[in-house]
């Protein structure tokens, strides 16, 4: 196989763009989801967690789907769990129960478990060196515009009826042709079935871990919390909801475009410092701003760091994770990635209980700011041996 052939990268490209989709394609129908349901008990709590419920699925999935196809191979889950998408994602359109909403979603969370982690390992067996560092730019770019394409579509249709953009999430089944015409089976992934539990990573893996982990607690409220946050400001078009998200996906796309070359002049730890101090500033942005054209300053801002960040950890765990246990590291990359996305509206959404939203953007961006320091004197302490590391 080719991996170079455009049909591959396309095949890898629209499994990936199913991933962020999974998530914030609904985020513009969730004011109008808490009018439906505003009489279930803690129903307006319930309707948040809609977006952010399939996270922790993907994140107890992902693991596994990493050990599993370490040991069958990449691609014999991949249909049952694109079909699944379909079934599960859809599940807000036909469904009543808010109950019955969520475990769709949860199932909706392990089909992106499995997917994910595939695409993934698959990106990193087809290719090494200044072509991995590449495409997993392209890939996250690809991610994001597929992501604006569909919030934007999301936004167009929950002005219809907030029910309606459910039915984009059957877009899965028509990605099962490519898959099954253009990715194969990669000969070295066969070749993994001896003993693996001697094999380890480098410690510094969990670092890049625990950084997944932070930067999506601190970027995910955006979808979450920014809706609302537009409406209180006097946004009323769930249209220009939508696009205000999707244009934080769209300077996402850029930056993870710019990678490349980025990464060429800066380290690892450099890039999450710049991507960190980009989205401090994002969020001062939204706290001081209190406009709907601020908020597009602070998603271009905040879809920059993100843009950059997101590669810069996927390469770095390509990089550090040995071939025999590749899945399995991924899916915990794929886990961590996922959990901060369940874990931001459970640890942040309390504090507007105490403050307002401007003050919350506001002790976000203080955290960022620590965190984009601490990164850059992480750097610079360890500078030497991460130059003889990326060598």
């Amino acid at each position: 196989m080719n991996s170079e052939s455009w049909k591959v990268k396309l095949a890898l490209l629209l499994v990936s763009s199913l991933t962020i989709m999974s998530m914030i394609t609904i985020s513009a129908s969730l004011p109008d989801m808490t009018k439906t349901f505003s009489d279930v008990p803690n129903g307006g709590k319930l309707v948040k967690m809609v977006l952010s419920f399939p996270g922790l699925f993907i994140a107890l999935s992902a693991i596994a789907a990493g050990l599993v196809i370490d040991k069958i191979g990449r691609l014999k889950l991949l249909g049952v769990a694109l079909v699944l998408y379909a079934i599960s994602g859809t599940s807000g359109y036909w469904l009543d129960n808010l109950y019955a909403i969520l475990a769709g979603r949860a199932l909706l969370g392990i089909s992106v478990g499995i997917t994910m982690t595939i695409v993934t390992t698959l990106v990193a067996d087809y290719y090494h060196g200044k072509a991995r560092q590449k495409f997993a730019g392209i890939q996250i770019a690809v991610m994001s515009l597929a992501g604006i394409i569909f919030i934007s579509l999301g936004g167009i249709l929950a002005d219809i009826n907030w029910r309606v953009p459910f039915l984009l999430y059957l877009f899965s089944i028509l990605i099962i042709p490519f898959a099954y015409l253009y990715l194969k089976e990669p000969l070295k992934a066969e070749d993994t079935h001896q003993e693996v539990k001697t094999v380890k990573s480098p410690k510094i893996i969990w670092f890049v871990f625990a950084n997944v982990m932070l930067m999506w607690i601190m970027f995910f409220i955006i979808p979450i919390q920014i809706p609302f946050y537009l409406k209180s400001i006097g946004v009323e078009k769930n249209s220009l909801i939508g696009l205000a998200i999707a244009s934080s996906t769209f300077f996402s796309a850029i930056g993870a475009i710019s990678f490349s070359k980025i990464k060429d002049k800066f380290a690892f730890k450099q890039i999450f410092g710049l991507g960190y101090l980009l989205m401090a500033i994002a969020y001062v942005c939204i706290a001081y701003g209190n406009s709907y054209a601020m908020v597009m300053v602070a998603m271009l801002l905040g879809g920059l760091g993100m843009g950059v960040m997101i590669p810069n950890a996927n390469v770095w765990v390509m990089q550090l994770a040995p071939l025999e246990i590749r899945g399995r590291e991924i899916g915990r990359l794929t886990t961590f990635w996922f959990m901060g996305q369940f874990l931001s509206p459970i640890i942040l959404l309390p504090i507007l209980d105490i403050v307002t939203q401007s003050q919350l953007y506001l002790i976000i961006a203080a955290v960022l700011l620590i965190l984009s320091l601490i990164m850059l004197v992480f750097y610079f302490m360890t500078r030497k041996t991460e130059s003889v590391n990326e060598l």
